[in-house]
């Protein structure tokens, strides 16, 4: 290693150049490369990298239930509380997400009321959960109809959670 601990170049008998690793700097650079991968990526909850283009495409592709909730949410305009579409969490992507009140809300159509989708939806609630979330679930159709309710529901958790210590 030359002064600085790097690694220097050292000559095979073919005359390739290749390098020695030795010294407290490899060692060093593999633990800080580890911490960033760690932190970054593997820990990482919200908003994933590699979840990017699936929810850029899910947010450009909504259903007529959750474009028509997305106007009543966007711009803060339920009682100034932000909401964000398509956030990813964890392994999954949540329809709406209101960092604020740390509440996710699920729009189910009719994959969900199916075996295998309530399975997955009892999976996803539970995860969710355990990272301090609570998540609010509609049917399309409550959309569709008592649509003030639905609002009104959202908003009176949004209140009671945004109170809470995280």
């Amino acid at each position: 290693p030359n002064r600085r601990g790097r690694p220097t170049p050292n000559p095979s008998p073919s005359g390739e150049g290749s390098f020695l690793i030795t010294g407290s700097y490899f060692y060093a650079t593999l633990l800080y490369l580890f911490t960033m991968a760690s932190s970054n990526f593997a820990a990482r909850l919200h908003n994933r990298p590699d979840r990017l283009d699936l929810r850029r495409a899910l947010r450009h592709n909504l259903t007529p239930a959750e474009a028509t909730l997305w106007r009543a949410l966007q711009g803060s305009k339920l009682s100034g509380f932000k909401f964000r579409r398509q956030q990813s969490i964890g392994p999954y992507i949540v329809d709406f997400y209101c960092p604020a009140a740390r509440l996710v809300i699920e729009l189910d159509g009719a994959a969900h009321f199916t075996a295998t989708g309530s399975a997955n939806d009892d999976e996803r609630t539970a995860f969710l959960s355990a990272n301090g979330l609570h998540v609010l679930r509609f049917e399309n159709q409550q959309v569709w109809g008592p649509f003030d309710t639905v609002l009104a529901t959202i908003l009176a958790v949004c209140q009671e959670r945004a109170t809470l210590p995280p």
